[in-house]
């Protein structure tokens, strides 16, 4: 595979991840109740994940924000941040924020 196909295993778990099929951009939208509405939604769909729908979606969340690190702007972590407490929501769980 040339240097510049190569994936990161990263960006493969995302896209494949064998828990749960997540909507290709999900994790580019600006909108926080959007990332967490499609996470939510892919999480209770899966047949294939080993936890709760919550815990399946947040750490798919989690996952990519401590993947993505320093290449993350201010602004774009502080929308993922603010997706996990819509998640939290979504689920009738207390926002930690």
């Amino acid at each position: 595979m040339p240097k510049n196909k190569k994936k990161k295993w990263s960006q493969d778990v995302t896209e494949h991840s064998d828990a749960m099929d997540l909507k290709e951009g999900v994790f580019k939208s600006k909108s926080p109740k959007k990332i967490a509405d499609s996470l939510k939604h892919s999480a209770e769909e899966s047949h294939r994940r080993k936890s709760s729908p919550f815990r399946s979606a947040m750490s798919m969340l989690n996952f990519y924000i401590n993947r993505a690190g320093d290449q993350l702007s201010k602004s774009r972590r502080a929308t993922l941040e603010k997706a996990k407490d819509e998640l939290r929501k979504d689920f009738g769980r207390e926002p930690k924020h």
